[in-house]
């Protein structure tokens, strides 16, 4: 089993690029911050700006910033721009039909995994990349 860590890393970033508003970062900058390879930034980077999350500019002086209002981005929205489907799965390999629990655990499951997932997306929807930066600011 692999957790993702793009929704975390995610968050990371664009709470980094919300403290400095107006001041493009550098891939390298913000991987200074995660602690891991500008690759794995700029992967991440692109996949915010096919969102239209963020966006860069190139050159000297260049880098990446926020190309929405941090006090409008919620993490429901971050969420569902990095990840791919539930964050609930089924087995990769379909139980065992002969199996009592084998033969019904999916559809027991199935719509347990759907309010949860709808709970998570609710809570998600009332905290803003604004409100992460201020709650930074407060602890700091």
């Amino acid at each position: 089993m692999n957790v993702s860590t793009r929704f975390t890393v995610a968050l990371h970033i664009l709470t980094l690029l919300a403290s400095q508003p107006g001041e493009p970062l550098t891939s390298e900058y913000i991987a200074g911050s995660v602690n891991t390879n500008p690759v794995v930034v700029r992967r991440l980077l692109g996949t915010l700006r096919k969102a239209r999350i963020v966006s860069s500019r190139p050159g000297n002086g260049g880098g990446w910033e926020l190309a929405c209002n941090p006090g409008q981005l919620t993490l429901r929205d971050v969420r569902r721009a990095v990840e791919e489907g539930s964050p609930f799965s089924m087995h990769t390999q379909p139980p065992n039909p002969l199996c009592p629990v084998g033969k019904r655990i999916q559809g027991i499951l199935g719509p347990i995994f759907c309010t949860a997932e709808r709970a998570l997306e609710d809570s998600l929807a009332h905290t803003t990349i604004l409100s992460l930066l201020g709650s930074i600011k407060h602890t700091a």
